[in-house]
């Protein structure tokens, strides 16, 4: 009955589901290991660390909106980080994530003797042995300032306070900036979630505007709704048309309309 207070919390991420539940099993079926959380995809890992403290996090390395690797370089600047251990088919990320501070590389199929010494050396680095459930949530840095954006085999960084407008495009949203059009691997609903407290508006089932890009509303041909930017006008859907006019007033009043901030 002694291992609550010894086993390791650990939190699994993988975005997809046959992955994650072979690595969920293996994990729980680790004497070392007491409780087993799973997330699928790297925006809801994130939440439950904020909200909740591991010991360690396996994390799969190749994922849509944010990477394994760009997430694990958030955790580290947590005042008290869970120990990374990175799991992927690929092994050419190896360097890349001990620079982070992995503590470990784990290849798909992950082996149980193999995970076993992994886990050797998640314990040897926890700091005062595993945690308790009650612990206090921790602050990070805001995660969705800047998504990254592949092109021509680069990846380069739009950030939010650049972009005027999104449009969902299937399992992507084009980001609408002065420098083009960018596309990322993202359902709108939820970027809309994560860019909501920074003044991004749902308008339409296909577009978020950010308040502060609004010049003003105007009416199309058929007695639409239009919101128009500098970048171009945005469809605005009757269900959402108060609630963008009551924003754009509370916005207004407390000085948020200024998009000289805006590069």
């Amino acid at each position: 009955m002694g291992t609550a207070m010894t086993g390791l919390r650990v939190l699994a991420v993988d975005d997809v589901p046959p992955a994650l539940n072979e690595l969920c099993t293996l994990l729980r079926e680790a004497p070392e290991v007491d409780e087993v959380l799973a997330a699928g995809d790297p925006l809801t890992a994130l939440r439950m660390i904020q909200s909740d403290r591991f010991d360690a996090v396996f994390l799969d390395v190749a994922m849509p909106g944010l990477d394994g690797l760009e997430l694990a370089s958030l955790l580290a600047k947590l005042s008290e980080p869970p120990v990374i251990v990175f799991v992927t088919a690929y092994d050419k990320h190896a360097v890349a994530a001990y620079g982070i501070g992995a503590v470990d590389y784990l290849l798909k199929p992950v082996r149980a003797e193999r995970l076993a010494d992994a886990l050797a050396r998640v314990l040897r680095v926890v700091p005062d042995g595993p945690v308790e459930n009650s612990a206090q949530p921790q602050a990070l840095p805001d995660a969705m300032a800047a998504l990254p954006v592949e092109t021509g085999g680069r990846t380069r960084y739009v950030r939010r306070n650049e972009v005027h407008y999104v449009e969902a495009h299937g399992d992507y949203v084009r980001l609408y900036t002065k420098t083009g059009v960018h596309l990322v691997r993202m359902p709108i609903s939820r970027l809309e979630e994560y860019w909501e407290a920074a003044g991004f508006v749902r308008v339409h089932r296909s577009f978020l505007v950010a308040l502060g890009a609004v010049r003003e509303l105007r009416s199309d041909s058929v007695g639409g709704l239009l919101a128009h930017t500098d970048l171009g006008d945005v469809p605005v859907s009757r269900r959402h048309a108060r609630e963008l006019r009551e924003r754009l007033l509370h916005a207004a009043r407390n000085g948020q309309l200024d998009r000289s901030g805006r590069p």
